[in-house]
């Protein structure tokens, strides 16, 4: 669940939108296309988006009844490890936003939860919580390097694809130890 601060917002920061120029008429549209740096951990323990990356936004702000629909999609590299094998990994991510912010002192606010819609404040959205939830909900909680990857072997840590087929460790339980010489003896 989103929680929305009242922390004055910036609008030089490249994740605020400011709406100044969107008339506050049903219908009215204006589209935000820019490059801007990714926040801080935006990801999961083994995958996210690396901080500072570039993020292109493509975003549409369509004035509605009780504040502006933004919707759009967001694309950036990934960066994280093979869940498998621990390889690197790096690929793009693109993802579709959708949120409603409502303006201040509008009839949402009675009848909404707080964090169920986004609020505006003045003419200032911040676009970075629906960007968060967005991306971290897109991407793999296990990523892999690729989909037929074997990992590493249990036993020695290797890469299984860098070994012969007939890779094995014989480890015998050391309280059977003793009968494994019977079957040497014959």
């Amino acid at each position: 669940m989103r929680i929305h601060s009242s922390i004055n917002l910036n609008p030089r920061s490249p994740l605020v939108l400011d709406t100044r120029e969107l008339p506050r008429r049903p219908g009215a549209l204006r589209t935000v296309n820019r490059v801007a740096p990714a926040p801080a951990d935006l990801g999961l323990e083994m995958v996210g988006v690396p901080e500072g990356a570039d993020l292109s936004l493509d975003l549409r702000l369509q004035s509605v009844s009780e504040g502006v629909l933004v919707s759009g999609t967001v694309t950036g590299p990934i960066e994280g490890e093979c869940g498998r094998c621990l390889r690197p990994i790096s690929d793009s991510l693109s993802v579709t936003i959708q949120e409603l912010y409502a303006y201040e002192n509008s009839t949402t606010d009675e009848t909404t939860d707080e964090d169920e819609v986004g609020r505006m404040q003045g003419d200032l959205i911040d676009l970075e919580p629906a960007l968060r939830d967005a991306v971290v909900l897109a991407l793999p909680t296990n990523p892999v390097c690729r989909d037929d990857c074997p990992g590493l072997c249990p036993e020695c840590g290797v890469h299984l694809d860098e070994l012969p087929a007939d890779h094995s460790h014989d480890q015998v339980d050391p309280r059977w130890a003793g009968l494994s010489k019977l079957t040497q003896e014959e």
